[in-house]
Parts: C-alpha cells; structure tokens; sequence
C-alpha cells in the first residue's frame, strides 16, 4: 500500500533541518563581501532545495509557497531586492527552483489518474495556468529563467490534454475542466 502523501511530505521536511545547518556551516566560510565570487558553486543545489520546498508546500496545501515559508525551510532570508549582503538565497534561486515544479506536476497529473484520482489534474492544471501568469509578469532577462519559463506552457499543454481525454470519458464533469480551462491568471495560453 502507498504511503500517504502527509506523511511523505513531514518526512521530507525532516532533511531540512540538515540543509539548514550545511547553509549555515557555508555562511560561516562566506564572507560578506564574497558571496557572489563562490556563488556558482552552491547555486544548482540551492535551486533544487528551493523546488524541493516548494513542492513539499504544493502537495501539502495545493497552493504556491510563500517567501517567509521558503525562509524557514532554510533558516535563511530571501533577498527580494538584490541588496543583501549576508548569505542569502537569491532571488533567481528562489525563481528558478519554483518553476522546475511544473514538470513534477504534470508527472503528478498522469500518476494522479492511474490512480483514480480524476479531480487533481484539473486543480493540477488550474495551478500550472496561475503560475505561468505569474511568470508573464516579470521581464525574465536570464537566459536559464527565461527557457524554464517557455517550458511551463508544454507541461500545461500536457495537462490539458489529460483533461480533454478525462472529459470525453466522462470521467469528469465538463464545468470542471471547462473552470480549468478559463481559470488562467494573466491569459496562459497553449501553443502547439
């Protein structure tokens, strides 16, 4: 029997408090002034403890995490302005580890109706189309951030059609996919 997506989410949260003391042991060897000469050696890392968080929030409460919650993840601030000068987790860390979520959630839409689980893609696909909005509102001038950006609208794409294939079925109601469908912040659009 599978175990319990609560209890896999409290476990996960457990290795954290392990990522808190690595990032602080670091902040002790980083000084002030040099954090963005050794920057490039902790940032791939960093992004996919940011993306582990925010996807650890997502199956908890189905919804974005929060700056103040990723903080407490790591024990560490956020640095929203660009004008810290302590150890930090960058803005574009932050950025870049919450958009490597979508592709789990399309995963996480697919398993959900192997499952029986016919009502998350929908709430799956409404989330994605609310993020991608998100996104549309930032000049993305970084390369990385930019490519993962465009990315999303194919992991929509790939919700959208399992819940297209869940409508004709009739495995669920066609308001329900229909609310998904129009549920887009900041116009996300498809292409194909």
């Amino acid at each position: 029997m599978a175990t319990p997506v609560p209890t896999l989410c409290a476990q996960a949260r457990i290795y954290f408090s392990d990522i808190q003391q690595q990032i602080k042991d670091l902040s002790v060897l980083v000084s002030p002034g040099q954090y963005y000469k050794f920057n490039g050696l902790w940032t791939g890392p960093v992004q996919q403890a940011c993306y582990l968080a925010t996807l650890i929030v997502y199956l908890e409460t189905e919804r974005l995490i929060t700056v103040e919650e990723l903080e407490g993840f790591f024990a560490v601030r956020v640095d929203l302005t660009n004008d810290m000068h302590e150890f930090k987790i960058s803005l574009e860390e932050f950025l870049l580890g919450m958009v490597s979520i979508t592709g789990e959630l399309s995963r996480l839409a697919v398993n959900s109706v192997t499952s029986g689980d016919f009502n998350r893609p929908v709430r799956i696909g409404k989330f994605l189309k609310e993020l991608y909005g998100g996104y549309q509102l930032l000049n993305l001038k970084n390369d990385t951030l930019r490519k993962r950006f465009d990315g999303i609208k194919y992991d929509i794409k790939k919700v959208e059609e399992i819940i297209y294939d869940l409508t004709v079925r009739k495995l669920i109601v066609s308001g329900q996919a229909q609310e998904s469908t129009t549920a887009t912040a900041g116009g996300a659009a498809t292409t194909q």
